[in-house]
């Protein structure tokens, strides 16, 4: 059983190749189904977000299953073959297990810890399921990484430190005034950086937000965004006193806010808290602010202070995570490993069990008519018989199945008891593949999974 990936992502490719190779929600049906009428593919799944597209799939064959979903982003998106080699990475085995749960764990993202890719990969996962388009290796696969996600962010709290400017904003404010619940907030300047910095304020709690701006058409365009108001720039000193939190970016080549506008509107209020953040250069609110009572300034210095300090605890959270990863990698490579031999033990037992059926019927036709008690002893003694000679065979094929030797070892299992019918079936050009799945396609075609791979027996013991 073979667990491939093939991907592009921020780090490998530019915007207007991630763009075309990149599916939307109403395009994965059309897109699972194709790959899935690809013989070599036995079940897959598709994660698209902005800053990557990938391609999870369980294979028959490595190579040709690379080659194959490369071949179909090729088709999808008009770039050329060399252009898909080029900016596409290719994971196999344990290495498409371990670059997956780096990603559910937010290790893979352009920001560090990123919550939201955890929900993106659970929810390509659940939409492969919906379409059908996964099977058992497939499952476990993504369990595990889901479970990975998890376990580092509540094992680790990689997530819990904020690496924006915006959001260091928040986290400042949460420290001064602990709940932001009912707090209102002051916004000068109506640009990019103000919107986030307000956006994430009111998602912790702060309710009332008043915005002033030099172009009034502006400031009611962001405060209607918030459900607030919109205040002439000319006036906005008037509405400090109103305001526990003020945030100022804009263009100005000169302070917006003076310490006397800011001493006027505490007065009334001398036991007043206010915080202030001034995120523009040049700044627009006077430094001497901070020193009056009750007043907490802080520039974009102290904001990237705080985001620096942060990004470092995520990076030590971050190698915590790895361990986590690797635990998770090994668990699912040793589940991998096993399927392998499933069928053989499946085979073993069930010749075991026919065995036993067949003589159980001839020796109580021997015995002619006994007790129903009789029947019941001799035919647990015929269990007991089959399952203590077949433990230690299965349970040494399932210790040498996580060894290089595995494949040796469940081929001479099958010669040895005989297994002929390990659940193999025969293609219409007569070869010899293992059927342990079988699925249909698109158009009803019937597909096998991975070809039986007969070592030479007895070349090797000759």
């Amino acid at each position: 059983m073979s667990v491939i990936s093939i991907g592009v992502n921020h780090k490998t490719a530019p915007v207007e190749i991630r763009e075309k190779l990149s599916f939307s929600d109403n395009s994965l049906p059309d897109a699972l189904a194709r790959l899935l009428d690809q013989p070599v593919i036995l079940g897959c799944v598709i994660i698209s977000t902005c800053n990557r597209t990938e391609i999870y799939a369980h294979v028959t064959d490595i190579e040709s299953g690379i080659e194959t979903i490369r071949s179909f982003l090729q088709h999808k998106s008009g770039v050329e073959a060399s252009m898909i080699k080029k900016y596409t990475y290719a994971f196999t085995q344990h290495k498409t297990a371990r670059h997956l749960f780096r990603v559910a764990a937010g290790l893979d993202s352009m920001l560090l810890g990123e919550t939201q890719i955890l929900g993106q990969v659970r929810t390509a996962y659940h939409l492969a399921q919906e379409y059908k388009a996964t099977d058992k290796v497939i499952n476990t696969l993504f369990k595990h990484a889901i479970t990975v996600g998890k376990r580092a962010r509540t094992e680790t709290g990689i997530d819990q430190h904020a690496v924006s400017i915006s959001y260091a904003a928040v986290e400042l404010a949460k420290q001064i005034f602990h709940d932001l619940t009912g707090r209102s907030v002051l916004v000068i300047g109506a640009g990019k950086m103000s919107e986030l910095t307000a956006k994430h304020l009111v998602a912790n709690g702060v309710s009332g937000v008043i915005v002033s701006n030099r172009s009034h058409d502006r400031a009611e365009c962001l405060a209607r965004q918030f459900g607030g108001r919109a205040v002439k720039f000319d006036e906005l000193h008037r509405y400090l006193e109103a305001a526990d939190i003020v945030i100022s970016c804009t263009a100005a080549t000169h302070y917006v806010v003076r310490a006397s506008d800011v001493q006027s509107a505490l007065s009334p209020k001398p036991n007043k808290k206010i915080m202030m953040i001034d995120i523009a250069v040049p700044r627009d609110i006077d430094p001497a602010v901070g020193k009056i009572p009750g007043v907490t300034l802080y520039d974009i210095d102290d904001l990237q202070n705080v985001v620096d300090n942060n990004l470092m605890e995520r990076k030590r959270a971050a190698i915590m995570a790895e361990g986590i990863i690797e635990e998770q990698v090994d668990e699912f490579v040793q589940w991998l490993d096993m399927q392998y031999v499933i069928p053989t033990v499946s085979a073993l037992k069930k010749r075991g069990e026919e065995i036993k059926e067949r003589e159980m019927a001839r020796a109580l036709g021997k015995l002619g008519n006994i007790s129903e008690h009789d029947r019941k002893v001799i035919g647990s003694m015929a269990n007991n018989i089959v399952n203590q000679l077949l433990h230690t065979p299965v349970t040494r094929l399932k210790e040498y199945a996580l060894t290089e030797q595995g494949p040796l070892y469940k081929e001479a299992m099958e010669e040895l008891f005989c297994l002929d019918d390990v659940d193999y079936l025969v293609t219409p050009n007569g070869h010899t593949n293992v059927k342990q799945s079988t699925k249909v396609g698109k158009h009803g075609k019937a597909q096998a999974s991975q070809p039986k791979r007969r070592a030479s027996i007895e070349g090797y013991l000759a």
